[in-house]
């Protein structure tokens, strides 16, 4: 089954930036002006942070007016937050913004949310062109991934399977170490064929790099990567070139199962304002900790049920109170949802925006608290 990320909030502290993005064609559209972001990252990094009612008018009006500042500049510009159900919308003066500091594709953005309002950067790339006669690949290190992208619905179709790279860091990143005549076939033909590696697994991949203009397309093998990976929205993809390869990776993101025990949870989740949405309710889980640590549990015939039938009815209980439901686990491909009477917990555990929800599986239950 597919597995999806999901991100630990981090401590605040002034020089942090926990939310970072490559600039997308989108992003730097001046005809339409407007920031995407990933839900997950806004709800993990942003919205935690707002006040009660500034949560509740999001959710119930589905935009929010706020202050943004320039770390860079210092200048403060009045904007909204808008939400799209699976990301958010920076709108307002993003049109301005883009103009004024020349944004362009493939630049990072840095977002934190500090003393009530939201802080960007953007600074300045230092580009050192490297003489072609003397170009050496540096090792391969696994923190060292100089094209990073956050990904998209359209990134992760597997009907139409392409993953769009910016133009600028596909030509400072990748076609910088390519020999004149391979950029040139590329300009002239629009598309090559190169080797494309999966640092994560050791497969290796048959790709094509096609131009588009702006931007360039990795084609090929990427539906069967969507698939063998069960890659989601709001997963961060790392490209780098290497001893002539592709070199790509998707990281899971890290949780920490504890020793085994009564107390034990291994699975825990910062509550996001779709999971405490009692107009839609259901709770999002990440596809990898259900897999690890409940679907481990199961028959073999009750996880062929839950592939076949995309749910399963099962018994929850909560360990706070004691309290047992009838609920329904349902695949979403990359993550779960547990539904049934999740608006019914919600309104009785009164769950708001950044309540840690702790899950296991004990004894055919699911097992769930939310601490005090």
């Amino acid at each position: 089954m597919k597995r999806t990320a999901y991100y630990n909030a981090v401590p605040q502290v002034q020089d942090q930036w926990p939310i970072r993005k490559a600039l997308t064609l989108s992003d730097v559209d001046i005809t339409h002006p407007f920031l995407t972001l990933s839900r997950q990252q806004v709800e993990t990094h942003i919205v935690v942070y707002m006040t009660p009612q500034q949560q509740a008018h999001l959710r119930s009006e589905g935009q929010l007016g706020l202050n943004a500042q320039d770390d860079d500049t210092g200048d403060m510009y009045v904007m909204k937050l808008k939400w799209r159900g699976s990301y958010y919308n920076l709108i307002g003066k993003w049109g301005k913004v883009v103009r004024g500091k020349g944004l362009d594709v493939g630049q990072e953005i840095k977002l934190r949310w500090f003393n009530g309002c939201l802080h960007f950067s953007v600074p300045q790339q230092q580009v050192v062109p490297t003489p072609v006669a003397r170009m050496v690949a540096a090792p391969l290190v696994q923190d060292h991934w100089p094209i990073r992208k956050v990904l998209t619905s359209s990134d992760v179709d597997p009907n139409h399977p392409f993953l769009p790279l910016p133009r600028k860091s596909v030509e400072e990143h990748i076609l910088v170490h390519w020999v004149p005549q391979e950029r040139e076939r590329l300009r002239k033909e629009e598309q090559v064929s190169i080797n494309a590696r999966d640092y994560d697994t050791g497969d290796n991949h048959g790709m094509k790099l096609k131009w588009r203009g702006n931007y360039y397309n990795l084609i090929g093998k990427w539906g069967n990567i969507i698939r063998h990976k069960g890659l989601g929205v709001g997963q961060e993809i790392r490209i780098r070139w290497t001893n002539n390869c592709l070199y790509f990776s998707v990281p899971e993101e890290r949780y920490v199962a504890t020793a085994s025990g009564h107390d034990n949870w291994p699975v825990k989740k910062a509550l996001t304002l779709s999971d405490v949405d009692t107009n839609h309710p259901f709770l999002t889980l990440p596809g990898k900790a259900v897999e690890d640590h409940i679907l481990f549990y199961w028959t073999p015939q009750a996880r062929e049920q839950l592939r076949n039938e995309h749910q399963v009815g099962i018994n929850a209980r909560d360990d706070d109170t004691g309290d047992v439901y009838v609920m329904k686990l349902k695949w979403r491909g990359s993550y779960y949802n547990l539904i049934g009477k999740w608006g019914k917990i919600i309104r009785e555990k009164r769950l708001h925006v950044g309540r840690e929800i702790r899950v296991r599986w004990d004894n055919g239950y699911l097992v769930f608290s939310v601490p005090q």
